[in-house]
């Protein structure tokens, strides 16, 4: 097993799935029992302010709910960059760098760390037991390494052909791949 904890899945054009067609996922856990992650690049028109107005000042732009995923879509799920140390905090989850989830339970002010921005996500990606390493044996996924600053990129629909070109070789290729190849 291939563990993509902290790591990106990139869709590849190869994916055969419309629900994740170019979607980049931010992989939060991957063990023997499944995988967990947020679609980074899917942002809906609800804006935080009008759900969590607590959290509203601390979300990164554009400032609205992002759809995680088709499970749970009533659930939220928070991403949040630490300034500083955040080792301390329980509620913290560090998945990548100083970006992890953080407990939405607690008010923003409430935190040991300070909190650069957040981002919050509707509803979650999940795979069952080996569901994904069958996926990515289908060449479904690219599995990049994920830079912090993806989860909070202000311009989310530019993410799969910014994270593709940032790759070596022939994947960099792809971020110019066409959203109609039947149209070239």
């Amino acid at each position: 097993m291939v563990d993509t904890t902290g790591r990106l899945l990139v869709a590849s054009p190869l994916i055969g799935d419309p629900n994740f067609d170019r979607s980049v996922i931010l992989m939060i856990e991957h063990n023997a029992e499944g995988a967990l992650g947020v679609v980074l690049n899917n942002p809906t028109r609800t804006d935080v302010g009008e759900m969590l107005p607590a959290w509203a000042p601390l979300t990164a732009r554009p400032p609205v709910f992002f759809l995680g995923g088709p499970v749970s879509p009533e659930s939220v799920i928070c991403l949040g960059q630490a300034i500083g140390d955040a080792s301390a905090d329980e509620t913290f989850h560090q998945v990548v760098g100083n970006l992890g989830t953080i407990d939405l339970n607690r008010e923003p002010d409430t935190f040991p760390m300070d909190l650069d921005e957040v981002r919050l996500f509707a509803g979650y990606s999940g795979w069952g037991p080996s569901q994904l390493e069958s996926e990515l044996a289908m060449d479904a996924w690219f599995v990049v390494d994920a830079d912090p600053g993806d989860a909070l990129m202000s311009s989310p629909d530019e993410l799969w052909s910014f994270v593709l070109a940032r790759q070596r070789g022939p994947m960099a290729w792809l971020a110019n791949y066409p959203i109609d190849p039947s149209l070239n």
